[in-house]
């Protein structure tokens, strides 16, 4: 028996269905893309995976080109946009970080993200394209979808128990589902945002002071991330997805009043595990 081991980045194909069933993601990438491109836009899919970013923008008449690294996914990706949109999109199996195109394009989309920025290399690829395209075409840099994100923090009760079995490990919740598990101390408060297209940042972190609305024991905070997949002008606004939230355990609960401060504090890099949230979050 043959066991293919997968970087920690790399999403094997048999996970990318969630991502197909996941309504919020499939219909916000779709409105974006379909404000951001047209017949013969130049268009860059950096970790293509099923190539299902690249349809949408083919089937609105854009030349596209794919990357993908891991072969099982290309070659799934390949025969299901061959049999799509024909020629209009070319897929190559490249690293995304070092895959540069032969000409300038107008679009890139990149979705290689996970809630908080964690485990998947979205920033590290952008920045690594962004560097490398200015090198050789120089300004201006094409657009980006999404375009922007916006990271926030609450301090929770969360119930670890399962079936009389208490283990407190991090849980993904729905952000459209009411959490029965999931007391609030307090509203959540933003701790990062950014533009793809400016500077972008080399850590996620925090260190913000809540007050307590209710008294009892805080155990966990919950991490919220919102991608701006792309903005509009006319009305003002933006196509967003909302991630899965992320809560997370404490190494130490800590019980509070209604009204105490509360301070909650982490760091961690861009693409780290979801341990590395976990050993740096101090709550006080």
């Amino acid at each position: 028996m043959v066991t293919t081991r997968y970087p920690a980045d790399v999403i094997p194909l048999q996970y990318h269905a969630h991502m197909l069933l996941d309504e919020p993601r499939m219909t916000a990438f779709a409105r974006a893309v379909d404000l951001a491109v047209g017949p013969g836009t130049r268009v860059l899919d950096l970790g293509a995976g099923t190539g299902v970013l690249s349809f949408f923008a083919a089937r609105r008449g854009a030349r596209v080109i794919a990357v993908e690294c891991e072969p099982g996914v290309a070659a799934t990706a390949r025969a299901a946009l061959g049999a799509a949109v024909g020629d209009r999109v070319t897929l190559v199996e490249a690293d995304a970080r070092e895959f540069l195109p032969a000409e300038p394009v107008d679009v890139v989309l990149c979705e290689m993200l996970h809630v908080g920025l964690l485990r998947e290399r979205q920033i590290e690829v952008i920045d690594s394209f962004k560097r490398r395209y200015l090198e050789r075409f120089g300004a201006p840099l094409p657009r980006f979808l999404p375009e922007a994100c916006v990271q926030a923090v609450q301090p929770v009760a969360q119930d670890f128990t399962y079936h009389g079995y208490e283990l407190p490990a991090p849980v993904f919740q729905r952000p459209e589902v009411a959490q029965p598990r999931t007391t609030a101390f307090a509203p959540p408060v933003v701790f990062q945002r950014f533009f793809y297209s400016d500077p972008l940042p080399g850590e996620c972190a925090a260190e913000i002071d809540f007050v307590a609305a209710r008294a009892g024991t805080v155990n966990a905070v919950r991490l919220c991330t919102r991608n701006l997949v792309a903005l509009t002008y006319d009305p003002p606004g933006s196509v967003d997805w909302l991630m899965n939230h992320l809560v997370v355990p404490l190494p130490e609960p800590v019980a509070v009043r209604a009204g105490q401060g509360l301070r909650v504090a982490f760091g961690y890099r861009p693409g780290d595990e979801i341990t590395a949230l976990c050993e740096s979050l101090r709550v006080t």
